[in-house]
């Protein structure tokens, strides 16, 4: 009996997790992939655009060209692009004979409107790292701590119950204690659950996530109108008639009232438009489906843990409507998975709970650890038979 004894204590103190504390904060994943990626798009792809828009306007010099009169020198044909492009105003004759001026300006502020788009984009990120991440992390140190420790405890407590197993001389004794100690819970570890239960009632997390998403969407919706206003309005004008009686050429009679641009530019302006259209309204199912997995609890990962004795917010029926903290941090921890050491340990033996024959008497990872142990998880039916017969 002592060799089993022994390869007992040996499988039970490989299956205790190491300490690592300090090191967990580094590897702590306070956005979730979803989240991350929506920050990329957003923010990285307008000022990938704007950088297009740079680099058009650099390599192609003049970003319009202008027709001006064959009597013109080098130097009054340079100055009449510059003038049309500050005023950048298309000159249109109606029915009655006036002219009507529809200004341009969105071509000249394509680079500017990109970056503003980008700047606004981050707010929400702002919004959730200083709002919500101080406090995401405090709670998901202290509950990837303590789902550790709580697997951990009860894996010291099934080393314990072999010890006194080991000592005991009666088993008798042993097995009523036993009962005695599942009947008046002392095999619970309260502080978890009941912290849990805390953030259940709390909804500062929830709140922030929700404003960050709802900012995105804001913004997005910003967006169209942006385009659909001003840009929709001038994507297909490529040439516009520009007045250059101004300035030195107000005088000169010789000078025609208009003269005939080109927007060089257009193509590139016609790309940014339809490409942030598209991109914007890709991301914006991505977007609900982000507040939409607030409406629904993860249980999988809870169920999981319910084989700790401390563990029962499903069995208890505590799960009540899901938009709460509680429910923010549950995606948080399943993005920190690798973090939860205890996880894998847990999900395998609920796999092998699952195939054991005596699946009526294993309700926690303590009565699983005890049968691996060589202890039954509740009395053996000949000491119940024999207590029976001693007391009819």
């Amino acid at each position: 009996m002592s060799l089993a004894h022994t390869a007992a204590e040996y499988m039970l103190s490989d299956a205790l997790l190491p300490d690592r504390r300090g090191s967990r904060l580094k590897g702590l994943r306070l956005e979730l992939p979803l989240d991350k990626i929506i920050k990329f798009v957003t923010v990285g792809f307008p000022l990938l655009l704007m950088s297009l828009a740079f680099a058009q306007e650099f390599s192609s010099g003049s970003p319009i060209s202008c027709f001006s009169p064959s009597n013109f020198s080098v130097r009054q044909a340079a100055y009449v692009d510059s003038s049309c492009w500050d005023s950048l105003a298309h000159h249109k004759q109606d029915e009655a004979g006036q002219y009507q001026v529809k200004s341009l300006w969105p071509h000249k502020a394509l680079p500017y409107s990109l970056l503003a788009l980008a700047v606004a984009m981050y707010l929400p990120v702002l919004l959730w790292q200083y709002a919500a991440v101080p406090a995401l992390s405090s709670d998901l140190l202290f509950i990837i701590s303590e789902l550790d420790k709580s697997y951990n405890r009860s894996i010291r407590l099934v080393q314990h119950m072999l010890k006194i197993r080991q000592k005991s001389s009666d088993p008798h004794v042993f097995w009523d204690e036993l009962e005695k100690a599942r009947k008046e819970r002392y095999f619970e570890f309260a502080l978890l659950e009941r912290y849990l239960a805390c953030k259940q009632r709390s909804h500062s997390l929830v709140a922030t996530y929700l404003l960050r998403n709802s900012l995105l969407l804001l913004f997005t919706s910003a967006t169209y109108l942006y385009l659909g206003h001003f840009h929709l309005d001038v994507f297909f004008q490529e040439e516009f008639n520009c007045s250059i009686k101004i300035g030195l050429l107000h005088a000169e009679t010789h000078v025609p009232e208009l003269i005939t641009c080109r927007l060089t530019s257009l193509s590139v302006f016609q790309i940014v438009s339809l490409s942030s259209a598209a991109i914007y309204t890709l991301l914006v199912p991505v977007i609900i489906y982000n507040l939409t997995r607030l409406c629904r609890w993860d249980k999988r990962l809870l169920s999981i843990y319910e084989m700790l004795p401390a563990f029962d917010l499903l069995s208890r029926k505590m799960l009540g409507c899901p938009i709460n903290d509680l429910n923010v941090i549950l995606l948080f921890l399943r993005a920190n998975i690798s973090e939860l050491i205890s996880f894998s340990w847990l999900s395998v033996l609920c796999v092998l709970k699952d195939t054991t024959t005596q699946k009526h008497n294993i309700d926690t990872v303590v009565d699983f650890m005890t049968l691996l142990a060589g202890l039954e998880p509740s009395k053996p039916k000949h000491l119940t038979q024999q207590m029976h017969d001693e007391h009819p």
